[in-house]
This record gives structure tokens, sequence and C-alpha cells, in this order.
């Protein structure tokens, strides 16, 4: 029995198509300026820049979502890559382990 590819609406298109060109840049670095904290690292008592302007709510190419401000969350590169792509995926969120080998909170 052949397993059915489930397609994404990124399938196919170049990273402008889906809207992260020029337009996308400006504003994201606008947000940046405005917002240049992570709100993940906020929210645990540390200072770290954000690197990556998330959409809260996954877009899915809703170009009215896409532009929504009040969907935006600035967040570092690092909570962006794992724990965001973890509470979306619904998997579990790993912590982070410092350098004396404890969790971090």
């Amino acid at each position: 029995m052949e397993r059915s590819k489930v397609t994404s609406w990124r399938d196919g298109k170049t990273t402008s198509e889906r809207g992260y060109g020029h337009r996308w840049q400006q504003a994201r670095q606008s947000f940046l300026r405005e917002f240049p904290l992570c709100e993940m690292c906020t929210a645990k008592g540390r200072v770290t820049l954000a690197q990556v302007v998330d959409h809260r709510i996954p877009h899915k190419g809703d170009q009215s979502l896409f532009w929504d401000r009040s969907n935006w969350s600035p967040l570092c590169k690092s909570h962006h890559d794992n724990d965001k792509r973890a509470i979306e995926t619904g998997r579990p969120i790993k912590p982070t382990i410092g350098l004396d080998g404890y969790p971090v909170e």
C-alpha cells in the first residue's frame, strides 16, 4: 500500500513566492527594531536579541494573516527553530541544558 504524500502550501514555491521577499525583509527589520528581544527568552528572565519574526498562528499562505502585525512575535533563532517548531508539531520541548549539566529554567 502506497502512502499518499501530504503536500504543503510551500511546495514548489521560492522564498519570495511564499511572501518573504523585499517587502517582508523591510517589515521584518522595522519590527525587530521596535521589538528587539526574544519573547520566549524574556518570559524566562533572559535577555536575548531576536533574529526572527515568527507568525504566532501559522499563516499557511493566507496573506491577511501573514501581514497582520498582531500575529508577529520576535524570537531568537534557537526558540524559533526548536521550541516553536515543537509546539507547532506537537513534539515535547527539550529542556536547554546549561554548562553545569543541569536544565536551564
